[in-house]
């Protein structure tokens, strides 16, 4: 069983128990979150595909963490012209558990 659902402008692929890094979510570690923009679901031979989303299905999961990602450096520069820029840069995420698929 699994289910492709979209958050955060992305698109993931969940399976129950299966741990996944989302985009920052406005939720506090160890509370529930639903996923309800299901693009499409699967349990055995049935394949249930939305236009655009499938009606009534939805995915709960369990929000274990909020971090960031290693660092970039983000370096502009203009030849000649003694232009020069640095700045890092980290992303947040979410560490998600998935709970249960409902189709």
């Amino acid at each position: 069983m699994f289910a492709v659902f979209r958050t955060g402008g992305k698109q993931f692929r969940a399976e129950p128990g299966s741990t996944l890094f989302v985009p920052t979510l406005a939720a506090e570690p160890g509370s529930t979150v639903t996923f309800d923009d299901v693009l499409l679901a699967s349990e055995g031979d049935r394949v249930a595909v939305g236009a655009p989303t499938v009606e009534g299905a939805h995915v709960t999961a369990e929000v274990l963490a909020h971090d960031r990602t290693k660092k970039i450096i983000v370096f502009k520069r203009k030849r000649r012209k003694k232009y020069r820029r640095k700045q890092g840069h980290r992303q947040g995420f979410t560490i998600v558990r998935i709970g249960e698929i409902v189709i």
